[in-house]
């Protein structure tokens, strides 16, 4: 493997392009060769993001004007839709690791029902072959297959807190896959970075509320996983999202219940087995919560698993940071993986706190 390569960001004006900018800066294994972001061409970077005022980047880019067979890795932080609008238009010889829900869906007509548009993998043919043979970028579940593959779908957030949390007891069968409650939180930079009314300070400041109630876009998403986990095609979920007002962080209680034949002790010690050798899983301690600050600015996942007071019942809480883990953390993870290089190169940031 290449001791250095050349990568290049779509959609980097955005907070997960930004967090990918930061990040990367930090990779000495890396050369941020284009940051492309049509709305703001031309713009110096360092002015759009004073705090990234040491670094040698230049200014935004279309990126018709990019070079992109001189680049490794393609990043594309565009929003739903625009990704594989411009995906379609990338040089065939390079790895792409997508940030957005375009190819993470592998039914078309499943991404058409959540996010109200055809897939152009319906009549682009280099698009449909991606869709088919991109892998879910989930790093602790799928990092053998992710070693080889040049397409990687990152997960959600939510997907990415949620699935953590389930997938060892789900894959095991210890877990009722048919109960599965799932509340969750999250910071509002989860929203993007456009101007939207519902957005604005006086709008979310001193209040926590729901949204997307039994329709938001990453349910199809969590119960694909699960499917694939129990390889059973019928599995449903209760999924309910919440803006709390923090900039980032991201938090998810989960309410299951054991199979009959299973206890609480061997599913924790389940868990701890399953996630004792990955450097960016952490199964807690007894007395000690999943608390987001302890995840603050990291590319860490904190888990705690709670005996509930109901027969059989189980509670499993994770934290992650929406923006690292749970977006562009998880994307360099995914590229060091790729590439053969250490897995935690550029992500060992202790967590900002308090």
């Amino acid at each position: 493997m290449p001791d250095t390569i050349n990568i290049g960001i779509l959609g980097a004006s955005g907070y997960t392009g930004f967090d990918l900018i930061r990040l990367s800066s930090l990779h000495s294994n890396v050369n941020i060769k284009y940051v492309s972001a049509n709305t703001n061409a031309g713009e110096k970077v360092s002015n759009f993001f004073p705090h990234l005022n040491q670094s040698n980047l230049d200014t935004f880019k279309k990126w018709e004007d990019c070079d992109w067979d001189s680049v490794d890795i393609i990043f594309s932080c565009l929003p739903h839709g625009s990704s594989q609008d411009i995906i379609k238009n990338m040089p065939t010889n390079n790895i792409i690791i997508d940030l957005s829900a375009d190819f993470r869906l592998k039914d078309p007509e499943v991404y058409k029902t959540w996010y109200g548009r055809d897939h152009e993998a319906k009549n682009d043919e280099r698009l449909r072959k991606l869709l088919q043979t991109s892998v879910y970028g989930l790093s602790e579940l799928y990092k053998d297959s992710i070693k080889s593959s040049n397409f990687i779908a990152c997960p959600g957030c939510y997907p990415t807190a949620s699935l953590l949390c389930l997938a060892p007891g789900v894959e095991s069968g210890m877990l009722d896959v048919n109960n599965i409650i799932i509340d969750a939180k999250s910071g509002i930079s989860g929203a993007g970075r456009s101007a939207k009314k519902e957005l604005l300070f006086c709008e979310v400041g001193e209040g926590a509320k729901p949204y997307s109630i039994a329709k938001h876009r990453h349910i199809p998403e969590i119960e694909q996983e699960l499917c694939k986990l129990v390889n059973n095609n019928a599995v449903k979920i209760n999924f309910t999202p919440h803006l709390v007002p923090m900039s980032r962080g991201e938090i998810v209680t989960i309410h299951t219940k054991l199979n009959d034949g299973n206890d609480f002790n061997s599913l924790l010690d389940l868990y701890k087995n399953k996630y004792q050798n990955t450097p960016f899983v952490k199964v807690l301690d007894e007395g000690i919560n999943p608390d987001t600050l302890n995840v603050r600015g990291s590319n860490m996942c904190h888990i705690g698993l709670y005996k509930d007071r109901m027969e059989n019942s189980v509670t499993i809480i994770g934290v992650i940071d929406n923006l690292v883990k749970g977006s562009s953390g998880q994307a360099i993870q995914n590229m060091n993986i790729r590439m053969g290089w250490d897995e935690t190169m550029s992500l060992n940031q202790i967590a900002l706190f308090p």
